[in-house]
């Protein structure tokens, strides 16, 4: 359609309808130049990750009705940080006021690509967080103290995920991937994260989490459930297996001479196991490490079943980690543990 047409079917002047599209500037009574932006509409469909038209209008109604964020957050099945940060971010910078369809247009705006990244525009900050991160300041630490050491300027603000693309993304103005190389982890490449959705299971037969160990194994008012864990040798190459009766604190070592992979420890877990007398063999909780990679076919061969802790949580396992830090003392750290012969779990516990 032509302008006037469209123009004529939405009930606008056409003066108005050119506006609507391609923007337009105009000098108010201070003699600032107040810009308006044209409508800009996707070319694709927005991702589901970011607030939608509907969404906005519903934070600015929560507004008026001075929802707290938190509502508006429960509300919209949003985080309360992703609201605030609406909010935050396209509120009008004079009033205060959240309008839905400016912060609509700004968030487009702002989604536009390709564009330059605010390291390639900005000469000053980027040569500062080059010279910051050859004497090994890690991003977060650069983002942190520039508002202290640049007060009043805005432009001297970034923050540490546009650094680590601007080390990870090669182009013209961005930084010397060398410069990765001071980083702590030292890595050059970006490692992908896999969203929750995409994660693969850790072992090939499925694990049964800690969340579904019966109720008695908490209390610890019944003995036969176990903890276990490997203590590690020098460079990770010979280890230790151990198991603690989370009742009576009682140990149990695993000798492990041909190695700690999941073969070796499904055959000393079953011999451990074996030898226990029928009424303490009930369960077993351990992390998930790649030695449990065989987890089924020990409880297959004892009828012990293996619970697994959440990852990143090692108080799940609480009297297994006090008993190692305590094995310390016999079998220090950086020692190679292969020279230990089945005689050293012997007098465990202690008197």
């Amino acid at each position: 359609m032509s302008n006037s047409a469209a123009c004529r079917i939405v009930g606008v002047n056409r003066k108005t309808g050119h506006r609507w599209r391609y923007g337009r500037s105009v000098t108010v009574r201070t003699g600032n130049i107040r810009t308006y932006a044209a409508i800009i509409r996707p070319a694709h469909p927005a991702s589901a990750r970011f607030l939608a038209e509907a969404e906005r209008v519903a934070i600015a109604d929560g507004l008026l009705r001075h929802r707290s964020i938190r509502a508006l957050a429960v509300e919209l099945g949003r985080a309360p940080s992703t609201v605030s940060r609406e909010i935050r971010r396209n509120r009008d910078a004079g009033t205060e006021t959240y309008h839905p369809f400016r912060a609509q247009r700004r968030a487009a705006g702002r989604r536009l690509r390709p564009k330059a990244g605010k390291l390639v525009r900005n000469v000053e900050l980027r040569a500062f967080v080059a010279g910051h991160l050859e004497q090994r300041w890690s991003p977060e630490q650069i983002s942190a103290v520039l508002p202290g050491l640049f007060p009043g300027r805005p432009e001297m603000r970034v923050v540490h995920e546009t650094i680590y693309q601007a080390l990870y993304t090669q182009g013209a103005g961005r930084l010397h991937r060398e410069l990765a190389g001071n980083l702590r982890t030292g890595r050059v490449r970006r490692k992908r994260r896999r969203r929750s959705g995409e994660r693969l299971g850790r072992f090939m037969a499925p694990m049964v989490m800690i969340g579904s160990r019966p109720a008695e194994v908490a209390d610890r008012g019944v003995a036969g459930h176990w903890e276990g864990d490997l203590i590690m040798g020098t460079s990770n190459r010979s280890a230790i297996g151990t198991l603690v009766e989370r009742t009576t604190r009682y140990l149990v070592l695993l000798h492990l001479p041909r190695g700690h992979g999941s073969a070796h420890v499904r055959d000393a877990l079953v011999d451990a196991v074996s030898a226990m007398p029928p009424g303490v063999r009930r369960s077993l909780t351990w992390d998930q490490g790649i030695e449990m990679g065989r987890h089924d076919e020990f409880t297959a061969a004892t009828d012990v079943p293996v619970h697994f802790c959440n990852p990143h949580s090692p108080w799940q396992r609480g009297s297994n980690e006090n008993t190692n830090g305590l094995l310390r003392q016999y079998f220090p750290k950086g020692t190679d543990l292969t020279v230990r012969t089945p005689a050293a779990s012997r007098g465990w516990p202690p008197s």
